[in-house]
């Protein structure tokens, strides 16, 4: 008995230090990737983290994914700078293991900038790079640097002929980049300890992670501001100005890159469109199953509670400070039709909404209504009518005011109802197309590559951004900047071998659960034969 009672002590014992250990461990990683990720300049829009370890390389080994996401150039920069700098002898036992960031900002150039932000296993003296200066025929030439009160080194590399900053930002963290200019704001960053400008995953999700993506929203704007041309392109221009931060986690897929987490919204800042849509619940997503086989790209909304939407949304136009001209237009209205159109329009409001456009730059919105037949009269007699079926809105900005911003393209649009959906484009021609698309199914969802990617995504979402980038290459054409369309039509690892891209938000506590898909072309499997 007494031997069977040490024995349990010793189990409980045991059980105690492995539970405190592991605990431990958790909250050790939590509050690394916080104290590393402080230091990283807020002016980043996005941090992608991974563990620099061979398991993680081996797992993308021959897997051209990431390698397509960062680029072609990139990519072979940051691969040299592993393999020649931190899997060198001297420094390995520092940095292997280690958590590293690669943060994306903007720049004043025609370039998008890379930011590497790790921290080493343990204190390093910086004469360790001192003594690999002196090493020979390492493929680099390292000199000291220092920036202000930082220390650091500039290592040119003899391969890629060009010189790549390191400096020792705080502690035990190091920041690297091939942009002077770059990690000389970082060197002058004075960071908050005390509120990150990334949302931070929690302690055993961070641990168990094979990879993270943070999200800044309100800094994906200058981003896109240097890439296309006028700064203004309306691809995912909602989700640019929604004052939140995410944090996602990678789920390993050979063919697709797939992130699943949180966006929280930044309560302290004023709410934009999309905040309207917290206050709902998923809604299974149809629309998209009567998208044009030629759509580029597209933005659905979902309401479960049609009603609560347009109260929340003009609650929301009221704090834009609108209403003095939603409310004389409505009015208006009112006064020469007797319609109270806002209130009888959301009583036949379905639960999705969604604008599309397509390669050719056509742009229509597609409504789902309760009653086809009950709308009809309601727009008929806000309307001119051309033909039967066909009419134009006689007053400016209807779809702004009843749906939201996603709508303020179409100002006094044509319209026809099919089924129990509400079709308005800006054109008849648009219209037409539109109507040969649905009485014609010459639809997205028939498309095979379009089913494979459909099925990836999640079912029930309130916002869902989709490009299709076969679709868009005209349109990136025109919009993106010269040299950046120049490197993603012709460099062979860019974005155009991706088939297509997701953004989902699924409201959840005020907040949104967020889906990001980005699924690669299929491999070519034609084999091309000489011709004599």
């Amino acid at each position: 008995m007494k031997r069977l009672i040490i024995i349990t002590l010793i189990l409980i014992a045991a059980t105690a230090y492995i539970t405190v250990k592991y605990f431990n461990n958790l909250n050790t990683s939590g509050v690394h990737a916080g104290n590393i990720m402080r230091t990283i300049p807020d002016d980043a829009a996005i941090v992608f983290e991974f563990t620099n370890e061979k398991s993680f390389y081996d797992i993308y080994k021959g897997n051209t994914l990431i390698n397509n996401l960062i680029g072609e150039q990139k990519v072979s920069d940051l691969d040299t700078v592993r393999k020649i700098l931190f899997d060198n002898a001297a420094l390995t036992t520092f940095f292997t293991g280690r958590n590293v960031f690669v943060s994306v900002h903007p720049s004043q150039s025609n370039e998008v900038e890379l930011l590497l932000t790790a921290s080493a296993a343990k204190d390093i003296d910086l004469t360790e790079f001192d003594k690999l200066a002196k090493q020979p025929k390492t493929g680099m030439v390292i000199t000291p640097l220092k920036i202000g009160e930082k220390r650091g080194y500039n290592i040119y590399f003899n391969t890629l002929k060009k010189r790549f900053y390191i400096i020792n930002i705080d502690g035990n963290i190091f920041s690297g980049s091939f942009s002077k200019d770059l990690i000389t704001r970082n060197a002058n960053y004075s960071f908050n300890r005390d509120k990150p400008a990334f949302l931070l995953l929690p302690d055993q999700q961070n641990s168990n992670s094979l990879a993270n993506l943070y999200v800044n929203y309100q800094r994906l704007q200058p981003l896109f501001s240097q890439l296309f041309k006028d700064g203004n392109t309306d691809i995912f221009k909602p989700v640019r100005l929604l004052p939140a931060l995410a944090a996602l986690n990678l789920n390993f897929k050979n063919d697709a890159l797939m992130f699943s987490g949180y966006t929280n919204i930044e309560k302290e800042k004023a709410g934009t469109y999309l905040n309207v849509f917290t206050n709902q619940q998923p809604v299974s997503n149809q629309l998209k199953d009567i998208y044009p086989s030629t759509t580029a790209y597209a933005l659905n909304l979902s309401a479960s509670d049609p009603l609560k939407f347009s109260a929340d949304l003009d609650d929301f136009q009221v704090k834009a400070g609108l209403q003095k001209e939603k409310s004389a237009l409505f009015q208006k209205v009112k006064t020469e039709t007797g319609l109270n159109l806002t209130h009888e329009f959301a009583q036949l409001l379905g639960n999705e909404f969604a604008v599309v456009t397509t390669r050719f730059q056509e742009r229509m919105a597609i409504i789902n209504v309760k009653n086809g037949s009950k709308l009809r009269p309601l727009v008929v007699n806000i309307s001119t009518m051309i033909t039967d079926d066909v009419g134009q809105f006689n007053y400016n900005k209807l779809p702004f005011f009843l749906l939201g911003d996603a709508f303020n393209a179409f100002k006094r649009p044509y319209f026809r109802v099919v089924d129990n959906y509400l079709i308005i484009a800006n054109t008849t021609k648009e219209l037409e197309s539109y109507n040969d698309t649905y009485f014609n199914r010459k639809f997205l969802n028939k498309n095979e590559d379009y089913v494979k990617f459909d099925n990836l995504l999640a079912e029930r979402s309130n916002v869902a951004f989709f490009i299709n980038f076969k679709n868009a290459q005209q349109i990136l054409k025109n919009g993106l900047k010269e040299d950046f369309y120049f490197a993603y039509k012709n460099n062979s690892l860019s974005w155009k071998n991706f088939y297509g891209a997701s953004y989902q938000f699924a409201a959840t506590d005020k907040n949104f659960y967020t889906n990001f898909c980005l699924l690669q072309n299929p491999a070519d499997t034609t084999v091309s034969k000489k011709v004599y």
